[in-house]
């Protein structure tokens, strides 16, 4: 049987999936389930109160929309440059820069709306995000460490989870953050192999352009080495359950397999350890926390 579907809904439809594609929706993957974990974690009993997800969710939502949206208003002229990305939206022309403006002005409002219903420490630490959000897409023009820049954009989502349940700065939270900076940076120096050479040849700024394959892939193994840590010292501290354990030691051993997929001269499989490895390490982290709630 033939479905019709009316043009107008199909026209509709498109755009919807380009400005999916626009902002990367389905990496938002990697950043929600540490912020719900931070909030199961810092929740003094079994569960944060729903109003509390809410505008954690609305904000969150708000915060990466408008980062990703200005992000490749910003990375244009590059990502026009770069066969890689020269299909993106933008500098194909199937988006103008004008409406992802928009979108990203429309969006920093949510952020800053949903943060506002979150507690005093919240509103405090938003002009700093902000910041981290904007600065971001400038940082591989001027420094070989924007991958902490991007890290510390995750990271606070993470923390500011945490702190829209438990409103103050404590080791903890701080133990959190810094775990999931490190997470990011490791896995953002392996999604940066891919461009090493159009780096290097534009004179931009990444680990992978600045120390190579070999060392880069040592660099990021170090880096989820110390999230590890992290996460130990934090289980530590809060006096986890065994499902909180039985989370870092699957997140431990899909570290291992995702490094395991790539060697200095094979990067086929980069695609496989970016995105599905990570998605895996955020979604079981959070699995294994809520465990822990529940038992």
């Amino acid at each position: 049987m033939q479905i019709n579907i009316p043009l107008k809904t199909a026209k509709i439809t498109y755009r919807i999936k380009e400005y999916l594609e626009l902002i990367k929706f389905e990496h938002t993957i990697f950043a929600l389930p540490f912020a719900l974990s931070g909030m199961l974690l810092a929740s003094p009993g079994k569960f944060p109160h729903i109003t509390a997800v809410l505008w954690v969710l609305l904000a969150m939502a708000g915060g990466r929309t408008a980062a990703m949206s200005l992000n490749r208003v910003i990375d244009a002229d590059i990502d026009v440059k770069n066969p890689r990305t020269a299909n993106r939206a933008i500098p194909a022309g199937r988006i103008r820069k004008t409406s992802a403006v928009l979108l990203s002005v429309l969006a920093f409002g949510l952020l800053i709306f949903a943060t506002w219903q979150l507690p005093l420490i919240c509103k405090q630490l938003l002009p700093l995000a902000v910041v981290i959000l904007v600065v971001y897409s400038y940082t591989k023009r001027f420094t070989h460490l924007s991958h902490f820049v991007l890290g510390g954009a995750l990271g606070s989502a993470a923390a500011g989870g945490w702190l829209a349940v438990s409103p103050e700065i404590s080791l903890p939270v701080v133990l959190w953050g810094l775990a999931v900076v490190f997470w990011v940076a490791g896995f953002d120096v392996i999604y940066a192999l891919q461009d090493i050479d159009f780096d290097r040849k534009n004179k931009l700024f990444s680990i992978p352009a600045w120390l190579g394959v070999k060392n880069s892939l040592r660099v990021s193994r170090i880096f989820h080495l110390i999230t590890l840590i992290f996460l130990l010292i934090l289980g530590i501290i809060v006096k986890s359950g065994l499902y909180y354990w039985l989370g870092i030691f699957l997140t431990c051993i899909l570290l291992v397999y995702e490094h395991s997929l790539l060697k200095e001269n094979d990067l086929s499989r980069l695609n496989t350890a970016f995105f599905n490895v990570n998605g895996y390490v955020s979604i079981g982290i959070f699995f294994f926390i809520l465990l822990d709630k529940l038992f």
